[in-house]
């Protein structure tokens, strides 16, 4: 009963996306209110069906009911808790369901906190989400309906990919899905603003507090993805530059450079034609990840599906949606009004600066993903791109735009002084010499690009710093008046520090991992001892443990240092019945942001076990630069002037009433 109730759920909630997707379309055209009001109330109802229907897919999986299908493929009565929820999205239909249910949450929440909005653009946003949530209860329905019975139901399920059997899998996808989806909204009101032609400064203030939201969650989605398969998988890597890893990238970029587009042209009015390019593409470029996950055209880690008919259905919805908004975008772009004008030298040039490297590493990442895949489908030949590729083009679009991320919020609006900013950024251009000094000569050999990679960061972070130093007048003022002075700063100036504070952080842990990450691999008895980076790790011994749905073997390691007892790590091998499978549960000893790190291989008859030992110089930063970035922008969605929505009309005067 309660998938027939989930299943009847979703069908309703196509129903409402229908007529959300069509009325107040009708009514923005004939000027009436009451139809434009059905975006609002539809929106709201198709939150309340599409919730229902996630939560009875919840309860299926909560009460092991293995008559349906999806439940079947993907749990085990054995499996913990809290497991049985987080495999509702660790499949390809419950991930679709998730993705849908969010992106109702997302026009929900513009009608409920978008009455400041102008009736006919939140009819028309909303319209547009109504068309994108109706494409894809279709491809749910059609193609991937997570209801369905089977004729004769087993007694147990076949269990969870164990990969997936980790807490990571409960913050990943969802994460991952609300940055995906929540770029929807930037979509929506971009090609709202392109049928209505009006677009202006209100608007980019309108569409920036979405287009953050959408960042921090994808920021945070992509750092968790990265951290999971850090310590899941076992071989230490926290970047593999997979197709889908990819993909989740493309958004990432080109969503940053809409938010510095945004922030023009809420401003200065200006940069209108690039920031609706951006908001279509960054939506374009999260459906594309879509695409690549469930066509089956990609071998990965990350695909879902492998059947035809879902790849050739979500091509139709890429098709569509993409090609229909690229069209609209070239028929309505040459009448917005332009405006705005700056000179080169000037905070919005920085920020255009900004824009051209991050779209261009984007076009890199698009075309290092896309052109092997071309390749095959034209000529049949198979190639990989990999590392190297995207190490040699990065490179030199990230080196110029990190030199210049310190100069943009030192430059003046309209016309800057770049000597002056200049000026103002010695204390950081000297800090990041002396740092490539003091690397240099403790490395002495190694890598000679580390050093001054880790200088560029040094200058990234204190430039930051520098900013809000200026602003309140740090060093010119007594430290009381300064500090209130800080105080009183907008918030949105305290996010774009953290932001790049973010950006540094993390180069320093790219660096030093990818630089001086010490490896040792070997072959240990109970009492052996290895060493590495100067610590002692001795196997005091192998045992066996048993898990709700796994057994366990368990090495148990005392770390010492100059003889010292530190901690102890305790690495495991997991064997689940079910899916006949293992899997390798790394161990992880954290000094202050450096990481020893140990993962168990086979066993041998003579009772050895091979290890693979890992010393991870300053890895943590590599996650700790994205929450900063995440804090950042939480600081930024917080600044009132980000709800301050747009003045209203005054009141028409009472007209005078005629003397008698």
């Amino acid at each position: 009963m309660i998938a027939e109730i989930g299943h009847y759920a979703l069908v309703l909630a196509l129903a409402l996306a229908l007529v959300q997707s069509t009325v107040p379309m009708v009514g923005a055209r004939l000027h009436d209110p009451v139809l434009m009001n059905v975006a609002r109330s539809t929106a709201l109802a198709q939150l309340l069906f599409v919730g229902l229907s996630f939560l009875a897919l919840v309860l299926l999986y909560v009460t092991s009911d293995f008559s349906v299908a999806n439940v079947y493929e993907n749990s085990h009565s054995l499996k913990p808790l809290i497991y049985k929820i987080t495999g509702v999205w660790g499949n390809h239909e419950g991930s679709m369901l998730l993705w849908v249910s969010i992106l109702a949450l997302f026009g929900g929440l513009v009608a409920i906190f978008g009455r400041n909005l102008p009736l006919t653009l939140r009819a028309n946003a909303l319209a547009v989400q109504g068309w994108v949530a109706t494409a894809f209860y279709l491809f749910i329905l059609l193609t991937s309906n997570p209801f369905l019975r089977l004729a004769n139901p087993p007694m147990e399920g076949r269990d969870l990919n164990p990969v997936l059997q980790d807490p990571g899998l409960a913050i990943h996808p969802p994460m991952l899905y609300l940055g995906y989806v929540g770029f929807s909204i930037s979509f929506s009101f971009a090609i709202a603003a392109l049928i209505e032609g009006r677009i202006d400064a209100a608007w980019a203030r309108w569409v920036r507090p979405w287009t953050l939201v959408a960042w921090m969650f994808l920021t945070l989605g992509i750092a968790m993805g990265s951290y999971w398969a850090y310590y899941e998988l076992g071989w230490g890597g926290w970047w593999f530059w997979d197709p889908v890893e990819n993909a989740s990238l493309m958004p990432w970029l080109a969503g940053t450079a809409l938010l510095h587009s945004a922030v023009v042209m809420e401003k200065r009015n200006a940069l209108k034609v690039w920031t609706v390019l951006l908001a279509i593409l960054t939506f374009s470029l999260s459906l594309l990840g879509t695409f690549l996950v469930r066509s089956g055209v990609l071998t990965s880690v990350h695909a879902f599906a492998t059947d035809p008919t879902r790849g050739v259905f979500i091509l139709m919805i890429l098709c569509i949606f993409i090609g229909g908004s690229l069209s609209l975008y070239a028929w309505r772009a040459s009448s917005l009004k332009q405006g705005g004008l700056f000179a080169p030298i000037s905070r919005e040039g920085a920020l255009v600066l900004n824009n051209l490297l991050l779209t261009t590493a984007c076009a890199t990442v698009f075309i290092g993903t896309l052109y092997p895949l071309g390749l095959e489908v034209l000529t049949g030949e198979r190639i990989s791109v990999g590392a190297p590729f995207f190490n040699l083009t990065f490179a030199p679009l990230f080196v110029p735009l990190l030199l210049a991320l310190p100069f943009g919020p030192l430059l003046a609006w309209k016309r800057g002084d770049l000597l002056g900013a200049a000026q103002r950024l010695y204390a950081a251009g000297i800090t990041a010499l002396v740092a490539v000094a003091v690397l240099w000569a403790w490395v002495r050999g190694g890598s000679a690009f580390a050093p001054l990679a880790i200088g560029l960061a040094v200058f990234v972070i204190v430039g930051s710093l520098t900013d809000i130093a200026e602003r309140s007048m740090l060093f010119r003022m007594p430290l009381g008046i300064a500090l209130r002075r800080a105080r009183g700063l907008p918030r949105a100036a305290w996010g774009t520090m953290f932001a790049h504070l973010g950006v540094g952080a993390a180069l320093i842990g790219i660096v030093c991992e990818s630089t001086w990450n010490t490896e040792l691999i070997s072959t240990l008895k109970p009492g052996d001892v290895a060493k590495i980076a100067g610590y002692e790790l001795k196997l005091d011994d192998l045992g066996q443990r048993q898990g709700p749905n796994f057994g366990e073997m368990v090495a148990r390691f005392t770390v010492s240092e100059s003889g010292k007892v530190i901690g102890t790590m305790t690495p495991s091998k997991r064997s689940f019945a079910a899916r006949a499978m293992s899997t390798t549960e790394a161990a992880l000893l954290s000094r202050g942001f450096s990481q020893l790190y140990i993962s168990l291989g086979d066993t041998a008859a003579s009772g050895a076990i091979a290890v693979r030992i890992y010393h991870k110089p300053m890895v943590l930063l590599i996650w700790l630069g994205p929450l900063l970035m995440a804090f950042g922008g939480l600081l930024s969605l917080s600044d009132r002037r980000l709800r301050v929505g747009a003045p209203k009309p005054a009141r028409a005067a009472r007209a005078l009433q005629a003397a008698e």
